[in-house]
This record gives structure tokens, sequence and C-alpha cells, in this order.
């Protein structure tokens, strides 16, 4: 992906809160495609190896989450973050980190993640296929602004984290705020 690139167009499978189902479990499927989630939006989409996974829960998510209110200052309407999880998995983690302003986006069989050519190969941690750590600022579903770590590659010793993390992100906002008052 680069600059201009269109995002594709998918269909993420989501559980979604339904208190009319009752019982102790009342969630139901919701389809949401990518047009539900960035039409008519500038926003923040980070993507990364795993959710509960050491970098990601540690660092990036509670980055992000505790950088919403500069991000909105800074012109961004959500954040959204996506992993090769599925919804059960994302939606526990989201509530782990007790999450009130990111967005998680289940990319369960990594549909998304391939078309925007960031899925890898992680079977040496025997995670399978998943995303590499990458982010964008889209506006209206077409990006902005692309930042991805280096090294990508499959079954990758390394996990770098620095050029996606909400710091890196919101430089380039405010830069970008600065170059068009100037």
């Amino acid at each position: 992906m680069k600059p201009g690139s269109k995002l594709p167009d998918v269909t993420f499978h989501t559980r979604v809160r339904d208190e009319s189902i009752g019982g102790s479990n009342p969630f139901r499927w919701q389809d949401m495609t990518t047009a539900d989630y960035f039409a008519g939006k500038r926003v923040v989409l980070f993507s990364l190896p795993g959710a509960f996974t050491p970098t990601c829960s540690t660092y990036q998510l509670p980055g992000f989450e505790a950088s919403h209110d500069k991000l909105k200052d800074l012109g961004i309407d959500a954040v959204y973050c996506m992993s090769v999880n599925d919804s059960f998995v994302m939606n526990q983690w989201a509530k782990s980190q007790n999450l009130n302003h990111v967005t998680v986006i289940p990319d369960g069989s990594g549909e998304f993640t391939d078309k925007v050519g960031m899925l890898v190969r992680k079977d040496n941690l025997s995670f399978g296929a998943r995303s590499w750590r990458y982010a964008a600022i889209v506006d209206d579903g077409k990006v902005v602004a692309w930042f991805e770590e280096p090294g990508r590659c499959d079954n990758c010793a390394d996990d770098p984290y620095g050029e996606t993390s909400p710091e890196a992100i919101m430089a380039w906002l405010q830069n970008a705020n600065v170059a068009e008052m100037a």
C-alpha cells in the first residue's frame, strides 16, 4: 500500500453485544465491511501480529488508547486496531485492555491483511499467518500515509516496533497539519 491507494473491499465477521438475545452471552454475528469502518471518516488504522502478545498489549494498543484525545485534536475521527485473530479473541482482548476509544477489527482469515500485502508467516512462533506491524492514516477509504516496521519477512526472528507507534503517527499528523497551515 502507498498513499493514494484505496483500501480493499472486505467483509469482517464480528460479534456484537445484543441485549435482546438475553442470557449470559448476549452476542450475535454482524458482518461489517471496509466501507462500514472507513467511509466518510479520517481514521488511524494500525495492525499488529496478535492479540494478547507482549508488545501489542503492553505498548501499541494501550498507547493508541491513551492517545485518542490527541489524535482527535489532530483531525482523526476513529482509531482501529486490526489483527489476524477472530472476533471472539479480539473482543476479549479489548475487554481485558479496558478499551473505551480504540475499536478492534477482527481479520480472522487474514483476507484484508493479505490484500494490503502485509500477511506474513510466523510459524517459528506457532502463530501461522499473521499481520506484519503496520499503520495508516486513512481518509474516506483512501490511504493518506503508510507506516510499516522494517524487515518484513516470513518467520522473522525480530518484532520491530517504533515506526507504527502512536508517537510516530502523531508526529506525522502534527507535521501534516503544520504543512497545511503554511
